[in-house]
């Protein structure tokens, strides 16, 4: 599956919204979200491109692995999810497997995301605004596709931006931005 996705530095969200609710869009969740960043022990992902990490959403735990970007107008990647067990425990004891297994956990970061779905072109389409500890607001745009759809979905996440007025687009991961925040310091 292909995350077909296109991130902006967030202007006014209320206008946003407005133009998003006469699409048929509405808000879904509001969440935390806290992003453990590991490097794999056999490559650098900062060289290859890849991300994996430990995501905790409340109790909720997944892992997720993300391919190279596989396109310059957006952030296509290879995304490979798989949902843990709930809760702390669980989540303690991945991140303890991972180490044991060389992993290097590189960072956290965290993020308060507000959802909101719309169809878009015949995708289930997401706006996720974004407030990122110690990197700033943002919204994404994304449509989950097989690789077959990727044209498409690619058309139909760039014409929403388009239409959206977002200007000010971010090719740099959060893990990136936060990591270049870190070295600033």
């Amino acid at each position: 599956m292909l995350e077909v996705e296109v991130k902006y530095r967030s202007p006014d969200r209320d206008a946003l919204k407005r133009i998003l609710t006469t699409w048929g869009g509405s808000p879904k969740e509001t969440r935390i979200e806290e992003d453990h960043y590991f490097n794999a022990p056999d490559r650098d992902f900062r060289t290859t491109d890849e991300a994996f990490r430990l995501r905790r959403i409340g109790p909720r735990n997944v892992l997720t692995y993300k391919g190279p970007k596989q396109d310059t107008a957006t952030k296509t990647r290879t995304e490979i999810e798989v949902p843990l067990a709930d809760g702390d425990a669980t989540a303690t004891k991945t991140r303890e497997m991972l180490t044991a297994l060389g992993y290097r956990h590189v960072t956290v970061v965290r993020k308060l995301r507000e959802v909101w779905r719309f169809t878009r072109d015949g995708f289930t389409a997401e706006a996720c605004f974004d407030d990122v500890d110690q990197v700033g607001a943002f919204v994404e745009l994304e449509i989950q596709a097989e690789s077959t759809d990727f044209e498409r979905a690619k058309a139909a996440v760039l014409a929403a931006a388009e239409e959206l007025g977002l200007t000010e687009m971010e090719r740099r991961s959060y893990l990136t931005m936060f990591l270049a925040k870190a070295g600033e310091r």
